[in-house]
């Protein structure tokens, strides 16, 4: 890897989380939401930070994607057909893979009981839609950095 594309994500704030067969990676992130518009903008900030980043439509999608790859950061919304957010979240904490991983709550929910239940079933942090992309840049390097 060059100086050049060290110092352009050091200075994006892009974090070096996995080696793998002596060349850094960038942290590999799993989006999570059934507005394609949505997934779209968090894709385009990560992307923009320099992250690696999959997306999914709902959470039966997401639980296969982990199931494939190893993610360092899910960020999930709540409300989605199929399988909601806190739903996926207990059967991914299930995983031995995604016990201790970092997952996001990306959602225009904001009740208590909500963010409690959230927490309840293993959410590390919970972010209000709409989002700021720097604060969620800024949550996203301190929950994997």
């Amino acid at each position: 890897m060059n100086r050049f594309f060290i110092s352009f994500l050091y200075k994006t704030g892009g974090l070096f989380t996995r080696e793998m067969n002596g060349v850094l990676n960038m942290a590999l992130i799993l989006t999570v939401d059934d507005s394609a518009s949505m997934r779209q903008m968090v894709a385009f900030t990560l992307k923009g930070a320099g992250y690696d980043v999959v997306e999914a439509e709902d959470g039966q999608k997401a639980l296969a994607a982990s199931k494939t790859k190893k993610f360092d950061l899910v960020i999930t919304d709540v409300n989605m057909p199929v399988m909601d957010g806190i739903t996926f979240i207990r059967h991914l904490r299930a995983e031995a893979n995604y016990k201790f991983t970092p997952i996001l709550m990306l959602t225009t929910e904001s009740s208590a009981d909500k963010k409690s239940e959230g927490k309840s079933a293993g959410a590390t942090g919970w972010i209000v839609k709409p989002f700021n992309p720097d604060q969620l840049l800024a949550v996203v390097k301190k929950v994997i950095g």
